[in-house]
């Protein structure tokens, strides 16, 4: 078992993301999904992380308690009704924010795990302490938030 994984399994499970629906980064409009009851979760099931979940209404959500996006494409290249296009790809539309008072490194304990699954080397840390998101380089994966063993990093 890895540092990390022991952390985040010490850690409460609760709901990280609160009730934000947070849209794969393909959506263009966020009121064009009619059509998404019909097509069964095609999405979700392409989805390399499993991070896509279907909502009561059958629409797609992004469910980073699960893991990150790495922007593979196949949610948008399975989707049938164009809810997802590839001409549509941008940055997922959320913040990502490190809470100071819960995170471990503003507290002076030594804690790397956001910055060691950041693909973009998105978190840097002022010393051993202090852990800060460079939003100039953040893509706002979703990763750091489930590796936080104490829930500091939310989206916004």
């Amino acid at each position: 078992m890895k540092r990390r994984e022991l952390f985040s399994s010490l850690a409460f499970n609760k709901n990280r993301q609160g009730s934000i629906k947070i849209r794969p980064p393909y959506c263009s409009d966020e009121s064009d999904f009619d059509n998404c009851i019909e097509c069964g979760g095609k999405c979700a099931i392409a989805c390399e992380e499993q991070i896509i979940t279907i909502e009561d209404d059958k629409t797609p959500i992004l469910d980073f308690k699960k893991g990150g996006c790495t922007y593979c494409d196949k949610c948008a290249l399975v989707c049938e009704y164009n809810h997802l296009k590839l001409k549509d790809k941008k940055l997922i539309n959320a913040k990502i924010k490190i809470d100071m008072l819960k995170c471990l490194s503003w507290q002076k304990t030594m804690c790397f795990s956001c910055k060691e699954v950041c693909l973009e080397d998105a978190v840097k840390f002022l010393g051993l302490f202090r852990a800060e998101i460079d939003y100039d380089k953040c893509t706002n994966c979703g990763f750091c938030i489930k590796v936080c063993p104490v829930d500091a990093i939310k989206v916004e």
